[in-house]
């Protein structure tokens, strides 16, 4: 159990590294005022990657459970960002953007849940 805990913190500082670079590079590229672009892309990129995977894991059973922890437990709650997610939201109600936090919750979940489906739906 240990030893699978250590390989999921490893895919978790990675996934975080990346999501850290590709939200710094996305804002950089895309500052468009108060909506949070670098969380939305890799929550969505995130969402595809763990379709693919889980669709992998159960389709052709590609994945031991170290490279589960590694690549869905690890890497993709690294990379992922429920967390900031919610902070987002909660700064766009704060700051009253009713039109971009409801444009971000139903865009986030619409393409989240879509991109998981496509994701399973490739491995298929």
């Amino acid at each position: 159990m240990i030893r699978l805990m250590l390989i999921a913190g490893l895919g978790g500082f990675l996934g975080t590294c990346l999501r850290y670079l590709v939200g710094r590079y996305i804002n950089h590229i895309a500052p468009a005022a108060n909506f949070p672009w670098g969380t939305f892309a890799v929550n969505v990129v995130g969402s595809l990657l763990i379709g693919l995977l889980y669709g992998l894991a159960e389709r052709h059973r590609l994945l031991s459970p170290a490279l589960s922890a590694l690549l869905i437990t690890g890497f993709c709650g690294g990379l992922t960002t429920f967390s900031s997610f919610s902070d987002d939201l909660y700064r766009l109600l704060s700051d009253e953007h009713w039109g971009l936090f409801t444009l971000y919750l139903s865009l986030s979940f619409a393409l989240g849940l879509t991109m998981v489906m496509i994701g399973r739906e490739i491995v298929r």
